[in-house]
């Protein structure tokens, strides 16, 4: 799911990526950094961590910062400082539901203060059901100035189909703050895209580097995809 998203990235925009393996792959058309970790030799030395590239690449001015998996506490302090200090950051972390994330993220071993999670826009939790096989979006939740997680939507296993749960509290507000855009003018925005989504399973586009051109098209001239 990482990897999906990261092919819809506006292509004017610094991207760094930090993996212990490398997975992801994005368009060839975007700027992008990507770096991995390294084990020490058999002297000892040499080692590079996450936490040794995730300081170094704030140093790199990104736009965009994609981490593999948040496991330890130094990890998660340097991303939300990254988030505060205006990046927009990604990354993934074992949980099996929003509310869990949330647990985990504010004990031991990574232990972060429960407000600190107010700068964290969105929880996607991805599942697989093990009695079918299939893999869905089980929620999308957005995160509360207080730390709290608020679920969007929800995956309905006997519909197959995720549904709407609650109303946003703070996706709204925090884009026209950030913005100046209205809510109509988002839903427009939303919409838009919705469509040029529509057109690419339509056209059963799926090849990355064809995503990737067709997304900077879009981008740059917002009518040429939209039927």
């Amino acid at each position: 799911m990482l990897n999906v998203l990261a092919n819809f990235f506006p292509p004017n925009q610094r991207i760094i990526s930090i993996e212990d393996t490398r997975e992801l792959m994005l368009p060839v058309n975007l700027h992008w950094v990507p770096l991995e970790t390294r084990m020490a030799n058999p002297e000892g030395k040499g080692e590079v961590t996450m936490l040794h590239l995730l300081t170094n690449s704030l140093r790199m001015r990104p736009d965009r910062i994609i981490v593999g998996e948040i496991r330890r506490r130094e990890e998660a302090e340097i991303l939300m400082e990254a988030m505060h200090t205006g990046h927009s950051v990604y990354g993934t972390f074992h949980a099996n539901t929003a509310d869990e994330a949330v647990i985990r993220m504010t004990n031991p071993p990574i232990g972060l203060s429960k407000p600190l999670l107010g700068a964290i826009s969105l929880f996607l939790v991805q599942n697989r059901n093990r009695r079918n096989g299939l893999r869905r979006t089980f929620q999308i939740a957005e995160l509360l100035p207080n730390g709290d997680a608020n679920v969007l939507y929800q995956h309905d296993a006997r519909k197959d189909e995720i549904l709407p749960v609650n109303k946003s509290k703070t996706f709204i507000d925090s884009i026209n703050l950030y913005t100046g855009l209205t809510e109509a003018e988002i839903n427009e925005n939303l919409a838009r895209k919705i469509k040029v989504l529509e057109w690419l399973v339509q056209k059963n586009i799926r090849e990355v580097n064809r995503i990737g051109q067709i997304m900077a098209d879009y981008y740059h001239n917002k009518l040429v995809l939209i039927p």
